[in-house]
């Protein structure tokens, strides 16, 4: 598959109550966040909903910045839910620049 381009479809006011809504409510919940060569992974502790809030996230992410790619590991006996959130070089810097606003 080629490399999309790194752009989000959101309008700048959509991406502005995107990144103080949904993605600030996500980022609180992360334990721990790590920089990747390629984008960003986020730890959760798991609890009841975590997962249902991840995935309302990527299900909503998925649609405004196709280049994305996510993958979600359930680790076993109550571990840690971890997102990877990856894609073409300049990746990490486009949701660095996300999370940081």
């Amino acid at each position: 598959m080629p490399d999309l381009p790194i752009v989000c479809a959101l309008t700048p006011a959509a991406l502005k109550t995107r990144r103080e809504g949904l993605l600030a409510r996500l980022l609180q919940r992360a334990q721990a966040h790590e920089e990747l060569p390629q984008g960003h992974r986020l730890q959760f502790h798991r609890t009841d909903d975590t997962l249902a809030a991840i995935a309302q996230t990527v299900d909503a992410e998925r649609q405004c910045c196709r280049f994305l790619r996510f993958s979600i590991t359930v680790e076993p006996d109550g571990g840690p839910i971890l997102l990877e959130l990856t894609g073409p070089p300049g990746t990490r810097e486009f949701i660095s620049a996300l999370f940081d606003a």
